[in-house]
């Protein structure tokens, strides 16, 4: 079973799409846990999770490890399917308990309270093409199945 999440073929498509969902979502995850790109730091994202949203501390550390674990993976592409399951959840979960209240449009020219959704949307899609599809070409996953 575990070695069948594994298995993927040659898609460009699937590189492409794992590639630049990493790209996106990376900084984001090192926000959270070094506080680069004027991010919090991990213990200030943990407090942000826990304390203001009122998630759990495991719900909130797997989210944190979605958002900077998750993209590694998929820059590899190892374990694709799982990274990219971890991430549509957290996306889902962020437009349920912060975004979907702003609406769907993104704060383009900063005259509402917040963003919407329009970006989450697209991580989420992305990432179940990615469910479905597995890493594609050039990936971790394809090295160890390719033989079978």
């Amino acid at each position: 079973m575990f070695r069948a999440s594994l298995r993927t073929d040659g898609s460009v498509s699937a590189l492409v799409l794992r590639i630049f969902l990493a790209a996106v979502l990376f900084p984001h995850g090192v926000q959270k846990v070094f506080g680069w790109f004027g991010g919090p730091g991990l213990p200030a994202a943990i407090s942000m999770l826990t304390v203001n949203m009122h998630i759990p501390l495991f719900f909130a550390i797997l989210a944190i490890a979605a958002e900077f674990l998750g993209p590694i993976g998929l820059f590899f592409g190892f374990l694709t399917r799982i990274a990219a399951f971890g991430i549509a959840v957290e996306m889902v979960v962020a437009v349920l308990l912060a975004h979907f209240k702003f609406g769907f449009f993104m704060n383009w020219f900063g005259r509402k309270a917040g963003e919407g959704f329009e970006y989450h949307l697209l991580m989420i899609g992305m990432a179940i093409a990615l469910i479905i599809a597995g890493g594609g070409l050039w990936s971790v996953d394809r090295a160890l199945t390719k033989r079978e």
